[in-house]
């Protein structure tokens, strides 16, 4: 499943390159990160707006936008996905709750 995150990534790295008026990816990258920051935030919101719809298509759809604007923002500051696929994978065997008290004790 995490091989769509490599494709997009890639694409992602070879679009941000090209001339905006022919990229989005490039587009937002020109635009910088506070732009990209209010894209996110605002494709957070539709996603949740979709989630009180409850409306799947559009729940698909926006989840989609959120992930593409998560990989944006995680490229203009040169962190790569696997950072976060490791990080989710330490905290696999932990509960959730056991892993919000662990973070509040190791401020990050």
């Amino acid at each position: 499943m995490n091989n769509i995150f490599s494709i997009l990534v890639k694409t992602i790295k070879k679009n941000k390159k090209k001339k905006p008026k022919k990229s989005y990816t490039s587009f937002l990258f020109k635009k910088g990160i506070n732009f990209c920051l209010k894209k996110f935030k605002e494709e957070s919101v539709e996603l949740l707006d979709a989630f009180k719809k409850k409306n799947r298509k559009s729940v698909i759809h926006e989840s989609a936008d959120l992930i593409f604007h998560l990989l944006i923002l995680l490229e203009m500051r040169k962190i790569n996905i696997k950072k976060v696929f490791e990080e989710l994978k330490k905290r696999r065997k932990t509960s959730g709750i056991e892993e919000k008290l662990n973070r509040k004790k190791n401020v990050r």
